[in-house]
């Protein structure tokens, strides 16, 4: 008789392992998704180095999903031979169902996503920074040979004056105007440098936790892949 203990049962050791992947596998999803919202850029490299990330987790899980399947399947066509009831038999493979329901949908959103970073990237224009349409200063007009000449003329000529100071204000203001966008932009790409130094070290954090468990899963991922051609005689009845 096939005894239920997580350490006789390899479908069980890599269930533990496929829901710890599961859940590495939506914090790496959340942290793309922050990467995402904080870069400028679509071929950000701590953007390119996330998603990679997940996708490889997404194969690996799918890869297991797979392997627990056909385990499941080989178990049901004979289900006498190692023990199991109809109801545990039902509840792997809702399971399956599920997890492999939620990876699907985790690879939709990201092929959303990549659709719209796409029209986003075709659509947008840069616009250089302070640019202006002031026009050069005119030639006053002065009349010649007319009565009350001189008084035009300083009339003119001080109308000339204070719309060339007003053209000199308004260059000083948009000079102003430009070094504080480039001081803000500054500010905000320090801080998205840092942002995304941190979730980068978060994503590194979480890798080697990954790495570190899958190493322990090794052995029982082995066995429970030797269970679909039928070798592991410890689970015959």
């Amino acid at each position: 008789m096939m005894s239920s203990t997580n350490e006789e049962d390899p479908f069980l050791q890599v269930q533990q392992d496929v829901l710890a992947q599961l859940q590495s596998a939506r914090s790496l999803f959340n942290s793309y998704l922050r990467i995402r919202s904080i870069t400028t850029s679509a071929t950000s490299p701590e953007l390119a180095s996330a998603r990679a990330d997940l996708d490889i987790a997404l194969e690996s899980l799918s890869e297991d999903l797979s392997d627990l399947t056909e385990a499941v399947r080989v178990i049901e066509a004979n289900p006498s031979q190692y023990a199991l009831s109809e109801a545990e038999i039902a509840r792997r493979k809702r399971l399956l169902q599920e997890v492999g329901g939620e990876v699907d949908d985790i690879r939709e959103e990201l092929k959303k996503l990549s659709s719209k970073g796409a029209a986003m990237g075709t659509s947008s224009k840069s616009h250089p920074p302070g640019s202006s349409d002031l026009p050069d200063p005119s030639t006053f007009h002065i009349p010649d040979g007319e009565t009350g000449g001189s008084a035009d003329y300083a009339a003119e000529f001080e109308r000339e004056q204070q719309l060339q100071m007003l053209r000199e204000q308004d260059e000083h203001l948009e000079d102003v105007f430009v070094t504080v966008g480039n001081l803000r932009r500054q500010a905000d790409d320090m801080g998205r440098e840092l942002e995304e130094q941190r979730e980068m070290l978060e994503v590194a954090d979480e890798l080697v936790e990954r790495v570190g468990g899958r190493l322990q899963t090794g052995m029982d991922k082995l066995s429970m892949r030797a269970l679909k051609f039928g070798s592991l005689d410890g689970w015959h009845a």
